[in-house]
C-alpha cells in the first residue's frame, strides 16, 4: 500500500503543472498581441484627415451635407440603394472633383454625370471635403497651387497618357464613347487639380491611380503633357493642321481622299497625253 499511496499526490502535481503552462501560453499569447498592437500603433501611417481638422469647417460641410447630399448619399455617408453610392473612403479628392465640376450635386439621374458651372464657391467646396475626410477618410489633393502640378517632363507625360489614358479619352484628350450611354469627357476645361484628383479617385468608368501606380511625379507630367495639347496652349502643331486632334482616324481618312484625289488627277493627265 506504501508503494500506491503517493500517486495521487504525482496526478494532482502534474495536472498543476499543467494548468499552470495553459496560463503560462494564454498570458505570453496576450502579451504577444499587446506588442503587435503597439507596435502598429506607433508605425501606421498617419491617416490623410490632416486638412479636415478644422472644426468650424468640418460643421459647415456637415450643414451642406445635410442639406443637398444627404437624401442620396445617406445620413452616415453608408450610400443610399439606388440613389447614390457610399461616399466612405472616397476622400476629400473625391469630393474636390465632383462638386468643382459641377456634376454634383447630380439634377437628375442618368447613365453619366454631365460637368456644369459648379453649385458652390470654393470655401463651401472645401467644407465638404473637410467633413466627407473627417468622417470617412480617403486620398486628398495636394494643397499646392495649379503650376505646381504641371510637370515638365512632356514626353514621358505623353508616353504614359497613351499607356494609360488614351484608350478613352483619345491620344489628345479629346474624349470618345463609352459602353451603355457612357463617355470620357474632353480634359480642355479640367483644371491641373480636377485631373490630379480624377487619377486618384476614379471617377465613373476611369480606373484609379494610386501612387504605387502612377508616382506623383509621373501624375504632374501626364498633366503636363494634357495641358500642352489643349487648344488653349498656344503650342505650334508642327505637323499642320491638328484636325481637331483625334488621332491617326481623321488623319487616315484625309490621307485617303487625298491620296485617291492625286491618283485620279494622275490618271486623268496621263490619259489626256496619250
Amino acid at each position: 500500500m506504501s508503494d500506491r499511496t503517493p500517486r495521487p499526490r504525482r496526478l494532482w502535481a502534474r495536472a498543476g503543472t499543467r494548468t499552470r503552462r495553459r496560463v503560462a501560453g494564454f498570458l505570453a499569447l496576450g502579451v504577444a498581441l499587446l506588442a503587435v498592437g503597439g507596435l502598429y500603433t506607433v508605425f501606421q501611417p498617419e491617416p490623410e484627415t490632416a486638412r479636415a481638422q478644422d472644426a468650424a469647417l468640418v460643421r459647415e460641410g456637415q450643414s451642406l451635407y445635410d442639406n443637398a447630399c444627404i437624401t442620396c448619399h445617406g445620413s452616415n455617408l453608408q450610400g443610399v440603394v439606388g440613389r447614390g453610392p457610399s461616399l466612405v473612403g472616397v476622400g476629400e479628392a473625391s469630393v474636390y472633383f465632383q462638386v468643382s465640376t459641377g456634376r454634383m450635386p447630380l439634377k437628375a439621374q442618368g447613365a453619366q454625370a454631365d460637368r456644369k458651372k459648379p453649385e458652390y464657391d470654393p470655401q463651401q467646396i472645401d467644407a465638404l471635403g473637410a467633413y466627407i475626410q473627417a468622417n470617412g477618410g480617403g486620398p486628398v489633393v495636394p494643397a499646392e497651387p495649379d503650376a505646381a502640378l504641371v510637370g515638365s517632363d512632356l514626353g514621358r507625360g505623353g508616353e504614359l497618357f497613351r499607356l494609360n489614358c488614351a484608350q478613352c479619352h483619345n491620344f489628345t484628350g479629346r474624349g470618345g464613347a463609352l459602353s451603355s450611354g457612357k463617355f470620357a469627357p474632353v480634359l480642355d476645361p479640367a483644371s491641373p487639380h480636377q485631373i490630379y484628383a480624377a487619377m486618384l479617385v476614379g471617377p465613373g468608368n476611369m480606373p484609379t491611380f494610386a501612387d504605387s501606380q502612377l508616382s506623383p511625379e509621373e501624375k504632374r507630367d501626364i498633366i503636363g503633357y494634357i495641358k500642352s495639347v489643349s487648344p488653349d496652349s498656344g503650342a505650334i502643331n508642327p505637323g499642320g493642321n491638328g484636325l481637331g486632334g483625334f488621332g491617326p482616324v481623321p488623319e487616315g481618312i484625309v490621307a485617303f481622299f487625298v491620296g485617291l484625289a492625286a491618283l485620279i488627277g494622275i490618271s486623268l493627265w496621263i490619259g489626256s497625253r496619250q
